[in-house]
């Protein structure tokens, strides 16, 4: 099975990950500011450099896109390139509500191929393998199940970000509320898991702030359950970009659940 060994390595280092973001999260720490106002802690830090280093042990060859280290352009000419988000959620995770996640994603020629996405607090691991479906391991039972978005067309349940709400996607949930039902708030790459398995059909981001690393693990989960992450061409992302940011994006778990801004 293609990407097995780099899937299971990614696995082991979340958990990893895991306990050393939830020792900071119960114990305590310091939140500092980065350039752009965002918060950044130990956790985020460490984390960061847990993963790089336990996965580089075993794929050296590979080249890494991570938050929290200096990005370096030589990963434009790498066939692989493992995209990481130590602890997406900042602000959950500072806030102590439960819901940041640690995200791991391989990238082969700008497609993700393998995804990896904790929920720390929950003992949650979402993960995705290229044409070989999304599943959820609950570690309180060690049980892993096969996941599915729902086929919902209606009485539709959107996701948006706990600290990231935009008035034009406000406006966009009104403008449709035949269809949209129900707005959750949800925090971090969280609230895509969810819809991977089936609670929810829709979520949106209509303006700039999220990087390739928010986005790349719940692509490839949402993709394997059945549905779709797609910006507003209805193009799907490319990854391993020069310029990381990305644009707008909408999560559908169904292609012709498509509404356009």
């Amino acid at each position: 099975m293609k990407y097995l060994d780099e899937l299971s390595k990614m696995i082991e280092v979340s958990k990893k990950a895991s306990s050393l973001v939830l020792d900071y999260y119960h114990h305590g720490f310091h939140v500092e500011r980065k350039s752009d106002d965002s918060p950044v802690t130990e956790a985020d830090k460490n984390a960061d450099k847990l993963i790089r280093e336990f996965l580089h042990q075993y794929f050296p060859t590979y080249s890494f896109l991570t938050e929290e280290h200096a990005d370096n352009l030589e990963r434009l000419d790498a066939e692989f390139v493992f995209i990481v988000d130590p602890v997406d959620g900042t602000k959950d995770f500072v806030n102590h509500d439960d819901e940041f996640s640690i995200n791991i994603a391989l990238c082969h020629k700008h497609r993700i191929v393998a995804s990896v996405t904790a929920i720390p607090v929950f003992n949650l691991i979402y993960y995705a393998l290229k044409d070989y479906g999304a599943y959820k391991l609950d570690l309180n039972t060690n049980e892993t199940t096969k996941i599915y978005t729902s086929n919902k067309l209606s009485d539709l349940t959107v996701y948006k970000s706990r600290y990231h709400s935009f008035e034009n996607e406000e406006e966009l949930f009104k403008r449709h509320s035949d269809k949209i039902k129900r707005v959750i708030c949800a925090g971090s790459a969280y609230k895509i898991c969810l819809i991977a398995e089936g609670k929810g059909e829709l979520s949106y981001r209509l303006n700039r702030g999220t990087k390739e690393w928010d986005t790349a693990s719940f692509d490839l989960l949402i993709e394997e359950a059945g549905g779709v992450v797609l910006d507003l061409n209805k193009e799907r992302i490319l990854y391993n970009r020069k310029d990381p940011n990305n644009d707008t994006y909408i999560v559908l778990n169904d292609v012709k659940n498509w509404i356009y801004p």
